[in-house]
């Protein structure tokens, strides 16, 4: 079962792979070899060395260039585009995005309406829960697709609609409610999950909408020469961003990923060749700040789960990510990294509210 397990995983890896532009992945493995942390080995030296700073700032540096491509895309059509969608999986970095290239268009003399789907989500007693008594956040019909749909066509035809305000520790929409118009002058911006799934957007014609794609694009190999994989890169981000800001425990992330990934791979990864530009969101100096935070939850994890047979794969993924640390050589004081960092988003401390 375990290699049965295993062996899916890394289908899915391939898969998602095989969607991403060969040059993209490749400008980013070239950047981490002329930066010297293309390996965990070479990394754990920036954060001995002294030199960690630097690495901070041409990573935010590197990502800002990419922000700043994209917006320029957009400005290249700005007579026809309506709506700019930021999808991409869990924890990719898609709300910092957001921001940043709402910053960066505003310089052009545009003006940007963001619209957090997020606060579409049913009810959380209107959500179906498994075996283990889990509700799934993660598949697009958990959030209220008509009311979204029939909003954006609102937007586009210049009425105002209501935006709902989700609490995500209660599991309830709230009663008041947000007004938004959007006027013609002006572009929706929409942070999504799920942006690229059709039936998100469908009200809207295909040429009123630029679509961004956002991934981990990680380009690191661990000491055995394996691929630091992607996915893991974003459990980290989610566990402490689930800890911090929605008072969910990170060991119950772990389990819950499963979820996640079905999802991905259901509703995201296939429509990753129909996107306008690809973006890596993905932090050169992450890792070591991740364990900082995180590493003790693995052990916890493995614990919890590794004599459970339902949850061999919340075990195997706790498994490997902890080995993964293990060889990681921990940052203990993270004040090098900006407020404006997109890491900030998970860890706390960010110049922009979330």
């Amino acid at each position: 079962m375990e290699n049965m397990r295993a062996n899916a995983e890394r289908v899915y890896e391939q898969e998602e792979r095989k969607h991403i532009p060969r040059m993209v992945i490749q400008n980013v493995l070239d950047w981490n070899i002329a930066h010297g942390v293309d390996t965990i080995l070479g990394l754990n030296r920036r954060v001995g060395d002294g030199t960690f700073p630097e690495l901070v700032r041409d990573g935010d540096e590197e990502y800002h260039r990419n922000v700043t491509r994209a917006a320029e895309e957009v400005i290249r059509h700005r007579g026809r585009i309506r709506i700019v969608i930021i999808a991409g999986p869990s924890s990719s970095g898609k709300t910092t995005t957001t921001i940043k290239l709402n910053e960066r268009l505003k310089k052009e003399g545009m003006s940007i309406v963001p619209i957090n789907l997020d606060n579409y989500f049913f009810d959380l007693e209107k959500h179906p829960k498994d075996e283990f008594g889990d509700y799934d956040f993660e598949v697009p019909e958990a959030l209220d697709l008509a009311l979204i749909n029939r909003h954006l066509l609102d937007l586009i035809e210049g009425r105002t609609i209501q935006v709902p305000r989700y609490n995500f520790k209660t599991g309830l929409r709230e009663e008041e409610t947000d007004p938004l118009r959007l006027e013609r002058n002006q572009i929706l911006l929409i942070d999504s999950l799920h942006g690229l799934y059709e039936a998100m957007t469908e009200s809207v014609p295909r040429e009123m909408k630029f679509r961004l794609y956002i991934e981990t694009l990680s380009q690191i190999r661990d000491g055995e020469g394996n691929w630091v994989r992607w996915t893991d890169i974003r459990l980290l981000r989610r566990m402490v961003r689930d800890s911090w800001h929605r008072s969910y425990d990170p060991v119950r992330t772990i389990g819950h990923w499963h979820y996640v990934r079905k999802s991905e791979m259901r509703h995201i990864v296939p429509f990753i060749t129909n996107v306008d530009f690809v973006l890596n969101g993905a932090l050169p100096y992450e890792l070591p700040v991740h364990k900082k935070y995180m590493f003790p939850f693995f052990a916890k994890a493995i614990e919890e789960y590794g004599n459970d047979p339902r949850r061999e794969d919340a075990s195997i993924r706790a498994s490997r990510v902890q080995k993964l640390l293990s060889e990681v050589r921990v940052l203990e004081d993270d004040s090098c990294i900006p407020g404006t960092s997109l890491l900030r988003e998970f860890i706390g401390g960010s110049t922009y509210r979330y």
